[in-house]
């Protein structure tokens, strides 16, 4: 078809084609970042955590005063929640992956290293610790029943005379020795050094994103109640039963402490994730919304032009023109006002990204989301005119040059 007439149509209602170019550009600068981050929202939500979460049960206790012997009562409660039918494994744990602190430190190569090769996110478990997280252990073994220790011996140094068995999660392993294998070398944490005996496939930090925040190590470290959580492993149809289960034997090994926390591991996880997933909604609720405000001025403008070209088309179709040639001229109109608006809409949303970069340290907007936004703009713009080109098409010859 040729587009010089279009042109020259298009020069003669230069306002109206301005704005409909910078409605489109301004909604494919929008929604080609909205769907980035979405899609990186989508990828945080989706992060696996490496545990059996569908099984497991979260208790937090805290005690009242000094008086008790806390790893004592610790022995009894664990003891205890042992007991419960339908618990099939029980551990204490410092921290889990994806909530909202974090116990870290760095891992070096040496002892004298300035700088740590790697930050991590360090998990201390009591006995039966894999085995209740569910982990994968891809090589190496488990920790030894001789091996577990008081975390705060780990932490005060009284250990820095032998060498402290850890696990590593797969990316650590990968950062430490990119061209071999973590699994029996030893790395330092300071001057305590830190012999790795196995590595499991995957454990997120409780942070759980962005770089080295994907970094953990597990140690064989006893953690009192108050310093850690009790976590209980159960078939999933029977979690809440075990969760007030649990409850009572807490409660019978000592009435006087406080339940800071009570939940299934989903529920935890879900609750972190709660405003990401409201952040997703938000994002294509604004995309949605600008998707179909650019369709309806696509169409009121189009609507406009049939009616203010009635005399035109009537001629055009006095002179030959089929239906189908009147209706690829406003679908052809339509594209090359799509493809000037999704030219500039495209600069802007790298400058947008550039922008974002700089003020919240997201990452580059990857190439790919452009072409997505291009071709869903050129979809919607053909859909939105395809009605009032149909209606100009359809208009007789004798109707339409009625009039002055």
């Amino acid at each position: 078809m040729d587009i010089r007439p279009i042109l020259s149509t298009l020069r003669r209602h230069k306002t109206a084609a301005a704005l409909i170019v910078l409605e489109i550009a301004l909604t494919c600068a929008i929604v080609c970042n909205a769907l980035f981050l979405v899609s990186q929202r989508i990828e945080k939500i989706s992060l696996p955590s490496g545990l059996a979460e569908k099984e497991l049960v979260m208790v937090n206790v805290g005690g009242i005063g000094r008086q008790v012997d806390a790893m004592a009562r610790t022995r009894e409660d664990l003891a205890a929640l042992r007991a419960i039918p339908g618990v099939t494994q029980v551990t204490t744990v410092n921290q889990l992956p994806f909530r909202r602190n974090s116990n870290s430190s760095g891992l070096s190569h040496s002892a004298d290293q300035e700088e740590s090769s790697v930050n991590v996110a360090m998990y201390a478990v009591g006995e039966n610790g894999l085995a209740t997280l569910g982990l994968n252990l891809t090589s190496g073994r488990d920790f030894q029943a001789s091996e577990y220790i008081a975390l705060d011996d780990v932490m005060s140094r009284k250990t820095k005379d032998v060498a402290v068995p850890i696990l590593l999660n797969q990316a650590t392993a990968q950062r430490l020795e990119p061209r071999g294998t973590a699994l029996g070398k030893t790395y330092y944490m300071g001057d305590q050094a830190m012999h790795v005996v196995g590595i499991v496939e995957a454990l997120a930090t409780p942070v759980g994103w962005d770089g080295n925040r994907t970094m953990s190590i597990i140690l064989p470290g006893r953690t009192a109640f108050g310093e850690g959580v009790y976590l209980l492993r159960t078939s999933p149809e029977r979690r809440q039963d075990v969760l007030k289960a649990a409850l009572a034997a807490l409660e019978r090994n000592d009435p006087n402490r406080l339940v800071r926390e009570k939940l299934t591991y989903e529920e935890q996880r879900n609750d972190y994730f709660k405003n990401d997933r409201a952040m997703v909604g938000l994002l294509v609720t604004v995309c949605i919304a600008l998707l179909v405000v650019t369709a309806l001025g696509i169409v009121g403008l189009a609507s406009f032009w049939v009616q203010q070209r009635s005399r035109q088309i009537g001629i055009r179709r006095a002179l030959g023109a089929t239906r189908g040639q009147i209706l690829r001229y406003f679908q052809t109109e339509n594209f090359l006002l799509a493809t000037v608006g999704i030219v500039l809409g495209m600069l802007a949303a790298y400058a947008i990204n550039l922008a974002l970069m700089s003020t919240y340290e997201l990452p580059r907007l990857p190439l790919l989301y452009l072409p997505i936004g291009a071709v869903l703009l050129w979809v919607l713009g053909q859909i939105a005119v395809f009605g009032p080109a149909r209606r100009a098409a359809a208009v007789p010859p004798a109707v339409a040059t009625r009039g002055s």
